[in-house]
């Protein structure tokens, strides 16, 4: 199983104007007015999207068993070079494939072996704004 802490609940700094990307919080923090699921909002949104592709193994959506990247198995691989290319290339195809709203600009892996994982840093660039967002999130062996 992999674990990643999560950088989804920062300030929302897009700046485009007349089309916004909601999503729910995964956290199921309660939104204080409404005492309903919170919800993410444009950059949040798109970052919890990425995320999640990156989190996802294959099979674990009924009915789309293509999604996401399938990453868990690496953890107990070695880490070389080659291995850390495969990754790369599997995240940006995942994320081309299943994101339509961003285009991929970089992807970085590196090996942490003081804490058993990898750390995955993903550069997108939303369809319409200036600036890219970047994504990172670490994969860690819980057992």
């Amino acid at each position: 199983m992999a674990y990643s802490n999560y950088d989804a609940s920062t300030t929302n700094q897009s700046k485009r104007s007349n089309r916004i990307y909601k999503d729910l919080n995964l956290n199921f923090t309660k939104n204080p007015a409404t005492k309903d699921v919170a919800r993410l909002f444009d950059v949040q949104a798109i970052k919890r999207a990425v995320k999640n592709i990156i989190l996802t193994n294959k099979y674990e959506r009924p009915f789309n068993s293509d999604f996401g990247c399938n990453l868990r198995g690496f953890l107990f691989e070695n880490m070389t070079e080659p291995m850390m290319v495969i990754i790369k290339d599997r995240v940006a195809m995942a994320i081309e494939k299943y994101e339509p709203r961003v285009s991929v600009e970089d992807v970085v892996v590196r090996e942490d072996e003081n804490n058993n994982g990898i750390d995955i840093m993903v550069s997108v660039l939303i369809n319409g704004a200036e600036a890219p967002i970047s994504v990172s999130t670490f994969l860690q062996r819980v057992r």
